[in-house]
């Protein structure tokens, strides 16, 4: 595929990116190369039945969003590891004013 230097020159200014002369052309050879492997890539022919990527038959493996443990269960147990407590919060350092 056939990339110009105004095509990359574009794209290094929507990137924001300044290049030289030399790199707009250094830069171009790249993006053919990747784009050529890409179109390489796409060409390739499956076997019937497999899809094309193992991620989109993918089905939540997660767990129900419900809470593990009675809340406060372990309340007193870090409490009590803490340097400094006020009631039932961990006490810390005043750093803002």
């Amino acid at each position: 595929m056939n990339v110009s230097t105004d095509e990359v020159k574009k794209l290094a200014a929507l990137s924001r990116i300044e290049l030289t002369d030399d790199e707009v052309e250094s830069m171009r050879g790249d993006i053919e190369s990747i784009l050529s492997y890409v179109d390489t890539i796409q060409q390739v022919k499956l076997p019937d039945g497999v899809a094309p990527s193992p991620h989109l038959e993918l089905t939540n493996v997660m767990r129900d969003d419900v809470s593990p443990h009675e809340p406060g269960m372990y309340t007193e147990k870090i409490l009590q590891q803490a340097p400094k407590r006020k009631e039932n919060y961990l006490q810390v350092k005043k750093i803002l004013g």
